[in-house]
């Protein structure tokens, strides 16, 4: 209780003495009594400065419901002080500002204009998610990947059952495995010391993905082209070939990805082709094939 009384008694000579500016005094103070201040003491450092200033009006300190502190003020001014650094748990940028009037009657205006404290977001990252995130994303890639070359042993298998609707659908699941068979050895190779060294054999790797991911979607079309004819022209699917289709899934991205290739190479030529330079988009090169036959 003494050393209580002590520190207000202190703080309260500091502010008699007039040598550090009031506003910032005040404020202070009321940090340092953060842990027992009450009302009282509150009400004594108001009369201190009317007894050390006593010319006009003024909005007396004061703590609002935030926890912000407003100091001692001349009447009719706009009071501007730091965003709270946390509130409720959520913490905000104090390099804003908060602005509340102290009003010509020498009251201060019923709230303050918290409008331009804005959050900020704390990623907590947990070592223990990632691991959990990365290993059922290796999980799901060779299951897929076990799947798929399951699949690809019926089809060289059973003879009786090749056709060229079959035979769209091996050439699919190929597509499939070689996409997952790239996106193994992307894993395994590529780290931030590969990607900064940007040598030809990994900027190779990149392009072989992006090829067989294209092929994917191309592929797709190509089942979507058999199916749409043998649904609408019925009897026109004798006149499909099965080149016409290895054109489409396996020839088409061939081109796209040397364009994009090129196009990496002139104007986006660093970290293994992988990710985009700010105001660069070459990757557009094959995403846009991919989007347009989504369509």
């Amino acid at each position: 209780m003494e050393r209580k009384v002590l520190s207000q008694v202190v703080c309260v000579c500091l502010l008699l003495s007039g040598h550090v500016s009031t506003v910032e005094l005040t404020c202070e103070t009321l940090i340092l009594l953060s842990t027992n201040l009450t009302a009282r003491t509150l009400m004594l450092l108001n009369q201190t400065f009317a007894i050390s200033n006593s010319s006009g009006l003024f909005c007396d300190l004061s703590v609002d419901g935030i926890g912000t502190c407003w100091p001692r003020s001349t009447a009719g001014n706009l009071i501007s002080r730091p965003c709270p650094e946390q509130f409720n748990g959520i913490h905000y940028n104090t390099t804003n500002r908060v602005y509340r009037e102290c009003q010509s009657n020498g009251t201060w205006a019923p709230r303050g204009n918290y409008s331009q404290c804005t959050e900020i977001i704390i990623l907590k990252k947990s070592k223990v998610h990632y691991q959990v995130v990365l290993i059922i994303n290796y999980l799901g890639h060779c299951i897929s990947l076990g799947a798929l070359l399951l699949a690809f042993l019926l089809f060289m298998r059973l003879r009786s059952i090749r056709c060229l609707r079959n035979i769209i659908h091996w050439n699919l699941i190929s597509a499939f495995i070689l996409r997952n068979a790239t996106w193994f050895i992307v894993q395994l190779t590529m780290n931030p010391s590969v990607t900064e060294s940007n040598q030809a054999w990994c900027k190779l790797v990149t392009a072989a993905y992006n090829y067989f991911h294209v092929t994917n979607f191309f592929w797709m079309f190509g089942e979507g082209c058999y199916l749409h004819t043998a649904v609408v022209l019925t009897y026109s699917t004798d006149k499909l070939r099965k080149w016409m289709f290895i054109c489409i899934g396996w020839g088409i991205p061939f081109p796209v990805i040397v364009a994009w290739a090129f196009g990496k190479l002139y104007y986006d030529n660093e970290k293994c082709w992988f990710g985009k330079k700010a105001g660069v988009y070459t990757d557009y090169i094959y995403q846009g094939p991919m989007i347009l036959v989504l369509l």
